[in-house]
């Protein structure tokens, strides 16, 4: 799949499958949110509206208030690629969401995920 494909899907057609993801996991959407709030710096209701919307992966990260400063602490394999070495930064940062979905989804401790 080409990043531009990717970088135009609509976060809105993603975001159930986070969704069903962290429930099926025992998480809760409270969780699913906070998640990416510290990455994003969006709120709930900025969120909702960009789910409304169906704003594209592209239009999410560039709108972002702010991408967390300690984005760089987050490391390891997300779909066979370390993150911390993706050289694109949009993909970096779509790959991130899922790094930390991932972790919410397999029970990481909230601090952890947030890299407090």
């Amino acid at each position: 799949m080409k990043n531009t494909k990717v970088f135009k899907m609509s976060f809105a057609s993603v975001y159930p499958h986070y969704v069903v993801k962290v429930e099926k996991k025992g998480r809760t959407i409270a969780e699913l949110h906070e998640v990416i709030f510290w990455l994003t710096g969006y709120n709930e209701p900025s969120l909702q509206q960009l789910i409304e919307n169906r704003t594209d992966f592209e239009t999410f990260f560039a709108g972002a208030p702010q991408i967390n400063p300690n984005v760089s602490k987050i490391t390891g394999l997300i779909c066979g690629y370390r993150v911390e070495e993706i050289e694109d930064p949009l993909m970096q940062q779509i790959r991130y969401l899922d790094k930390l979905i991932d972790e919410l989804a397999k029970g990481k401790a909230m601090e952890k995920i947030l890299r407090k």
